[in-house]
Formats: C-alpha cells, structure tokens, sequence
C-alpha cells in the first residue's frame, strides 16, 4: 500500500531491510558509534551546530519533552490547528501556567501577532507549529524569528514534525532553541523516534527548571550524552536507528537535503494546482500553504471514504479531514520518498474515480 497521508509515511524496503539486523548491547562502543553518527546527520537536516537530542517516542515525547524542561516562569502556544492545540494541553496537564493563543483554521500564525502577545504579558517560553497537517498551513518562521529577536529571554520551541526533511528549516540561523521531528514523516521511516535540537539557551533555562520530569527531561538527556559518549539513560531502539542511520545517509549523502527540499516543493506545487483546478484549497492563502501535505477543500461533497475505499483497491491512500474538518476536506500528502511520478498516478487514479 502506497501511503498519500501525513505520516506514517511510505518506507522502502531497503530502509526496512537495515531493521532486522542482529541487535547490539546500548551500552557498547557500537551503540555510541551508531547513535553518535545519526546525531551528527540530524544535525545537518536540521541545519545547526546545537547538540541533537533523541528519543524513543514519537514527536509528542519531545514537546512535553522541551515545554516542561524550559518553562520556568509562563508559556505561550500559538496554533493554527488540532497539532498547535495538543502542544497546550500537553504544557496544562504537566501543571504548568500556559496560554494558548490560535488563529482561524486556514489561516497562519502571523509574526505580528506573536509580537502583539509578547507585548502584553512576560512569557519564558514560546511553542510554535511550523507545519500544521489538519489544515495544511505552515508558519513563517522568517518573519517570526525577526520578531524573536526581541524577546531574548524566551526559550523558542517549534514543532516540525511534519515538515523537517521536506522543508528547510535553518535553525541557527532562525535562532530557534528546539526544532522537534520524528522518524514516521519527513524522514520516511517507520514510526518510534523523534529528534529535537537542544540550544545553549535551552540548556541554561532547563537548569533553572526543578520538575522537568524524568523520561523527557531535556536537560538529562542532553547530560547523559555528554557523560556516556553517546549513550541514553534509557533503552533505545537499536533496530529503528540502523534505519536512520542507513536512511540519513541517503538523505544527506546521496539524494542531498537542497534536492529534497527542491522535490517536496516540486510535488506540493503539483498537488495544489491539481486542487485548484478541481476543487479548492482550505489554506486562506496559497503562499501560507504546506510543502508537505495538502489540505483540500471538499466543495464537490464527494464520499471522501467511498473514495479511499476505490483508491485502497489499487494500492494507495489518502487522508481524510482531521477533527472538525472530516469530510469538509481531504488531505493529500507529498512526504518523504515519494516521487512526482507517485504524485501524479495518485492524482490520475483520483480523477477516474471521480468521474
């Protein structure tokens, strides 16, 4: 079955091939080799010299992860969707005293706005969503990281769990403290790890932090790799990181991050044009649209499940919509390794259907 949705994403076989190799004690100098190389690739992808943190989870780990170690004082989320709103219930139901702030679904979380919010109140840690997958809407982190520059005391922290990879995302250069992903997007891999970046400022504020949990806490992580050269407190999946490891390689080495970035945004613009010509897209605006997944608007009224159920018989699938917005949209995602070629039998089988 050739996966169209926003993750798990389609894996190839010769990157499932990598996970039945034989298992290797985490505590031996291979597992360090292992983990060391993947750290140093996820470094590359996210475009930063910060340490790149890991963990057995998937990206939601992570979010708790770096809310709960780096907020000392008051946090503010910004959403744009189901994803944005996770991200506060997840600081809320860790006790701590964070605002949510959202915006109309379609729309994106505009860099005036956040500096609105800022103004008013003293916040020490800010959660963003780069790529939001039940609306297809991404954020602008250009504009947003301007805005930033402002507010140096506050730990910045953005989900991209469903746009690193595809997207380029220039950390450093943004000067975001935490970019969040996970294996099953992006990536194309199988679901079960999420790496983040872990800046100096991140790692001073964790410091100050008492109750920043124990399997997510940041700060430990970050500790232990230092202390045990490459090594986690906890048990890892030594399976799934000989999939990255092999996968990374690809991405870095072979096929090359600018060609990636270049070919996801090939097949979003693809998918788009599609979804203008025969339908429309839920995004307010086209520039705001995701690199990743597109977000259709159903204005048809077509059986969306009808239509996944014709297009499961021929060996593919979509999404559709999430929540509120199921069966008044559909998703399509253009993720990971798939190709043009992919997209357009997609769109071609789509269109028969339909007829």
């Amino acid at each position: 079955m050739k996966l169209f949705i926003p993750g798990p994403t389609y894996v190839r076989e010769d990157v499932l091939m990598e996970m039945t190799k034989p298992l290797i004690g985490h505590r031996t100098k291979d597992a360090s080799a292992l983990q060391k190389g993947i750290t140093e690739k996820m470094k590359q992808v996210f475009i930063t010299e910060n340490m790149v943190l890991s963990s057995t989870s998937s990206g939601c780990g992570l979010m708790e992860g770096a809310i709960r170690s780096c907020t000392s004082s008051k946090g503010a989320v910004f959403s744009m969707g189901s994803f944005g709103d996770k991200w506060h219930k997840i600081g809320l139901s860790n006790g701590l005293d964070v605002d949510l702030f959202k915006v109309e679904h379609g729309n994106t979380i505009d860099a005036n706005f956040v500096d609105e919010v800022l103004r008013k109140e003293d916040y020490d840690f800010v959660a963003i969503t780069h790529n939001e997958t039940s609306t297809g809407v991404k954020s602008p982190l250009d504009e947003i990281a301007e805005v930033m520059k402002n507010y140096e005391d506050i730990v910045w922290a953005v989900d991209a769990v469903s746009s690193a990879a595809g997207s380029k995302i220039e950390t450093d250069k943004l000067g975001i403290d935490i970019v969040i992903t996970s294996t099953q997007k992006c990536l194309a891999l199988p679901p079960g790890m999420a790496f983040c970046t872990f800046s100096e400022k991140a790692i001073e504020r964790a410091k100050t932090v008492e109750n920043r949990g124990n399997y997510f806490d940041l700060l430990s992580l970050y500790k232990d790799i230092l202390k045990r050269d490459y090594q986690y407190p906890n048990t890892p999946n030594i399976s799934l990181m000989y999939a990255a490891d092999y996968q990374l390689n690809h991405i870095v080495n072979e096929e090359g991050l600018e060609n990636r970035f270049n070919r996801h945004k090939e097949m979003a613009e693809y998918v788009r044009n599609w979804a203008m010509e025969n339908f429309a897209l839920f995004p307010k605006d086209i520039k705001d649209a995701s690199d990743t997944v597109t977000c259709v608007e159903n204005n048809r009224g077509i059986d969306v499940g009808e239509l996944n159920k014709e297009l499961a018989k021929r060996g593919m699938i979509i999404s559709n919509g999430y929540g509120d917005l199921k069966n008044k949209t559909f998703r399509i995602a253009h993720m990971g390794d798939l190709t043009m070629d992919d997209i357009k039998e997609l769109l071609e089988n789509i269109d028969e259907i339909i007829k």
